[in-house]
């Protein structure tokens, strides 16, 4: 894959302005802000799906099939033992990870996965778990699951799994509503078609918006969600800002509210994967709408504000990977308005899952392939 990518790569930088050769021998990309070169810290690894940064700058990365990774700068991957099991089927394994907000050498890792119920097999939801990560041992110990959606249901796609901690501490997580139960996005007393707030050991904040259990979840921060696979905090306004994938047609970016319903399926401005309408309305009272959708989809996944110093032309943009249609989106802001898109690195045939700045002032991806790969964005000298 990686050969591949740099051909096309190198095939992009010549059709919009030349391909010229950067030290390391990577080819480097004219875009229409900023000239870059795109590095391969790591290859080799199998649908890979969350990034984290360690301390030591290496990097922690989770593959679907159930491994976790520990990658020095040179490339070289260690297993971190000590993974809980995971439910590896369809859509479905070892998703999202996050440090802890203070973490250090011993402190928490935060993992989501899809995971199948005590007594049945047949029935799953995704759930988040903590560990202690001891970087000499490279070992995760001490595990307590600290959430599990309910209810567990048959199927294998639409976990949703990304965690976020929010500026107040709390960890927000954002789930799918398993594909085959989209009804249940409109009910807040379960976690299907929702995102989640909660305590970073679990509990419940006194001010989540269904806290008494009366009208929802009291876990339950936002429902009529579809299927959410990028979150993240905006820079300036510290708005939790997502999005999730429409099914044909229908992509969104939403701003998240306390209690707010997003619509689906009451409201989409996607079609069934049949071609079948699913509802007749794209807004409704009562309902929020999105700052932006696509159609046709884009499949989003992974989601970061850019606010580095490396990229001074990209700071205060937002990055989305893409999936389907397999590029790196770059969206300039004017407060919530959406006033430019770009498609990067579209010729490079590789689904994008996950997309983060790095401390570093990089832009890190990774490929969602059987030979994926982190790469990071540098800019040219």
């Amino acid at each position: 894959m990686m050969y591949r990518l740099q051909l096309f790569v190198c095939a992009f930088a010549v059709l919009v302005g030349g391909c010229a050769q950067a030290e390391d021998n990577s080819p480097a990309i004219s875009s229409a802000q900023a000239d870059f070169r795109v590095i391969t810290v790591a290859n080799g690894l199998k649908h890979p799906w969350s990034l984290a940064f360690l301390p030591d700058g290496s990097y922690l990365v989770s593959e679907r099939r159930g491994k976790l990774w520990r990658i020095a700068p040179d490339g070289q991957k260690t297993e971190i033992i000590g993974v809980p099991d995971v439910y590896h089927e369809g859509q479905g394994g070892l998703l999202d990870i996050a440090l802890a907000p203070k973490f250090s050498d011993g402190g928490h890792v935060y993992f989501s996965y899809a995971a199948t119920a005590e007594n049945n097999e047949d029935i799953a939801n995704t759930e988040v778990a903590r560990a202690e990560l001891n970087l000499q041992q490279n070992r995760l110990t001490d595990h307590q699951v600290i959430f599990k959606a309910q209810p567990k249901v048959e199927g294998a796609n639409h976990w949703g799994s990304r965690l976020l901690f929010a500026p107040d501490g709390m960890l927000h997580i954002t789930l799918g509503e398993r594909f085959d139960y989209k009804e249940k996005a409109q009910d807040p007393t379960n976690h299907l078609g929702t995102t989640i707030r909660i305590k970073p050991d679990g509990s419940v904040p006194a001010d989540n918006p269904f806290a008494d259990g009366t009208q929802g979840d009291p876990k339950v921060f936002t429902y009529g969600n579809r299927n959410v696979q990028g979150i993240a905090v905006h820079p300036e306004t510290e708005e939790i800002w997502a999005h999730e994938h429409g099914p044909k047609g229908g992509d969104e970016i939403n701003i998240l509210k306390a209690g707010a319903n997003y619509g689906w399926p009451a409201v989409t401005f996607g079609i069934s994967y049949w071609g079948l309408e699913i509802s007749d309305k794209t807004s409704a009272p009562d309902m929020e709408d999105p700052i932006l959708q696509w159609t046709p989809s884009i499949a989003p996944s992974g989601m970061a504000f850019y606010m580095g110093d490396r990229f001074p032309e990209w700071k205060g943009d937002l990055f989305v990977g893409a999936l389907a249609h397999k590029h790196l989106r770059r969206l300039e802001l004017s407060g919530r308005n959406v006033t430019e898109e770009e498609e990067l690195l579209k010729d490079a045939g590789a689904r994008i899952r996950d997309v983060r700045q790095g401390p570093d002032g990089y832009i890190y991806i990774l490929t969602d392939e059987t030979d994926g790969a982190l790469l990071r964005l540098e800019p040219l000298d």
